[in-house]
C-alpha cells in the first residue's frame, strides 16, 4: 500500500465512518484477489506484476457505502 492508499481510506473514513474501515479493507483484499486471480487465469497478468490497489479500495468504498451497513449487520448476526 501506497502513501496515496492510506489518503483514499482517509477519505472513506471521515465520510463514512472509521467503524467501516475495516470492512472496507477486508472488501478492498477480497476484491482485489477476485480480479487479480481472474487476469491470471485470463493471461492479462503475469504472477510478478504488481497491481494498483487504490481502484479495489475505491470499488470496497462503494460497496461499504451501498451494502456496509447490511453486510455488519449479517456479520455481528452470525456471532
Amino acid at each position: 500500500m501506497g502513501y496515496g492508499d492510506f489518503k483514499l481510506l482517509a477519505v472513506f473514513g471521515a465520510w463514512l465512518g472509521w467503524q467501516m474501515l475495516p470492512l472496507i479493507i477486508l472488501l478492498s483484499s477480497l476484491v482485489g484477489a477476485v480480479v487479480g486471480i481472474l487476469m491470471i487465469i485470463t493471461k492479462k497478468l503475469n504472477k510478478g506484476n504488481p497491481i494498483p490497489f487504490g481502484s479495489y479500495i475505491a470499488a470496497a468504498g462503494w460497496i461499504a457505502l451501498v451494502w456496509g451497513q447490511d453486510i455488519l449487520n449479517w456479520y455481528l448476526s452470525t456471532l
